[in-house]
């Protein structure tokens, strides 16, 4: 079940924003000053092939892979993300929908929503 992480670290030039996470998924969500959300990072699969799904306003939906930065000899790098392609959107949001029951239900099914819409 997701939880809310308390006191997530503020940055100046992202707009407010809300972090919760489970052993599957990670969520952020981004505020305009108004307390409108501007967009959200989902992401899933953390203990596999962990991927994400951005959703922004301005810009729409993006769906990437998390290169975890481990390279195998080598000092482990930042991760990164990197264009990936098919995002099982029933799949997801169904998952997401049982896992969200406990959290602020205006940010669940805003999340919700955006998922089912999702369109590449």
């Amino acid at each position: 079940m997701l939880v809310e992480i308390n006191q997530v670290k503020q940055f100046e030039d992202e707009g407010y924003r809300r972090w919760f996470s489970d052993t599957y998924f990670d969520l952020i969500v981004w505020y305009e000053d108004d307390r409108t959300i501007s967009g959200f990072q989902l992401c899933y699969d953390k203990e596999n092939t962990e991927r994400s799904l951005t959703w922004k306003n301005r810009s729409g939906f993006e769906h990437n892979k998390i290169d975890n930065g481990e390279k195998p000899g080598r000092a482990k790098m930042t991760p990164i993300l990197v264009p990936d392609g098919l995002f099982s959107k029933d799949e997801i949001a169904e998952r997401f929908k049982a896992s969200s029951r406990n959290i602020d239900r205006e940010v669940a099914d805003f999340v919700y929503k955006k998922l089912t819409s999702y369109s590449p």
